[in-house]
């Protein structure tokens, strides 16, 4: 079986960690079925990316529509090196799913506008529903047509890229999943995480402009007291139609 490519963006090592144990938590991979790169501590080496059933894309702390000249460094090296992936992956219409800064990685690809302008949300739990594209998509079909997830992120995706199919909303957020292709997805959501994974990031994350320090304590409770599931499920049944 070939493995999945799972590329980190986190520079912090505590929240890297955490991230990759919740993808494998989430998705029922083994660590031996991925190859792992976080691209804070590497260039991205050369790929046959025929050689991986799929590639994962976790979040990160960048914002793909700063302005260049602002970017850190290494964050701007992270952004080129993840978007020079995406050619490839868009002509094969390989499997792919983007998780938070990856939805901004495959916006910004296809053309869509990437901003901080509308649709940012806070730190927490937010009511997310399927459009009618959405309980037709395979990965979607079934699960429930509104559930809970976690997001907080500073840019959105504005409007939806030309070519891209919209699957979830929310009332805060219009575009948190989107398809390419049939098989290239990416959610604003994160799939892969629960009020444990949030509890992590907000104390790594405090002082990162996502929310005022003072309130991490109330936004913690807020998190772990969060009944997440059908993210998840969405993730486990992503690397299951494509493990083979």
């Amino acid at each position: 079986m070939k493995p999945f490519l799972i590329i980190q963006l986190r520079p912090e090592d505590e929240a890297a960690d955490e991230e990759f144990t919740a993808i494998l938590d989430r998705s029922g991979l083994a660590e031996a079925e991925t190859l792992r790169l976080r691209l804070d501590q590497q260039a991205l080496p050369p790929l046959t990316l025929t050689d991986y059933a799929g590639v994962i894309v976790g979040g990160g702390p960048g914002c793909i529509s700063d302005p260049a000249a602002k970017k850190p460094p290494i964050e701007a090296r992270i952004e080129a090196d993840v978007l020079s992936l995406m050619p490839e992956i868009l002509a094969r219409d390989m499997p792919f799913m983007g998780c938070c800064y990856g939805l901004g990685i495959l916006a910004h690809h296809l053309g869509g506008k990437v901003s901080k302008a509308l649709y940012s949300e806070p730190i927490g739990g937010v009511d997310c529903e399927m459009t009618e594209e959405g309980t037709r998509d395979p990965l979607l079909t079934d699960l429930p047509t509104t559930f809970r997830a976690l997001v907080g992120h500073k840019e959105a995706v504005q409007d939806l890229p030309p070519s891209a199919v919209h699957l979830v909303r929310s009332g805060p957020c219009p575009f948190q999943m989107i398809r390419a292709g049939q098989n290239v997805y990416a959610t604003q959501f994160h799939p892969e995480a629960n009020g444990e994974s949030f509890a992590t990031r907000i104390e790594i994350y405090k002082d990162r402009g996502y929310f005022a320090p003072e309130e991490a304590e109330s936004l913690t409770a807020a998190c772990l007291a969060e009944e997440v599931t059908v993210p998840a499920t969405l993730l486990s049944r992503f690397v299951s139609r494509y493990r083979a």
